[in-house]
């Protein structure tokens, strides 16, 4: 079983930045997949951006050019870097790890609170 840990969020202004962190417990983190969704009140959870093991990265395209999602996989971390926040932006924001070996192993954390104000 791997748990995620996120933090980072908060409240910010509008125009503002935030980075989020995940912290993973496994000692095999560079072989997942990482990702962070968001889920607005009354909407279904949606990606946001994730990172292969591999390093190459995908956005949705309501923030490419604003959010960059990177890891660090000897702190077995990942991180969102968002910037330009808009009130849109505005969700709960989980971690995900996925890998798929003889199964599919998919974990998610408990999310961090982001809440942008106009």
């Amino acid at each position: 079983q791997v748990q995620l840990v996120e933090s980072g969020g908060g409240l910010v202004q509008a125009g503002g930045s935030l980075r989020l962190s995940c912290v993973a417990s496994t000692s095999i983190f560079s072989m997942f997949d990482m990702g962070w969704y968001r889920q607005a009140p009354g909407k279904q959870r949606e990606l946001v951006a994730v990172i292969s093991s591999r390093g190459n990265t995908n956005y949705a395209d309501s923030v490419k050019g604003r959010f960059t999602i990177s890891r660090d996989n000897a702190k077995k971390t990942v991180y969102l870097q968002m910037n330009s926040l808009k009130p849109e932006d505005t969700a709960d924001y989980y971690c995900n790890a996925n890998w798929i070996a003889s199964r599919r192993y998919d974990y998610w954390g408990r999310g961090t609170q982001v809440t942008v104000s106009s």
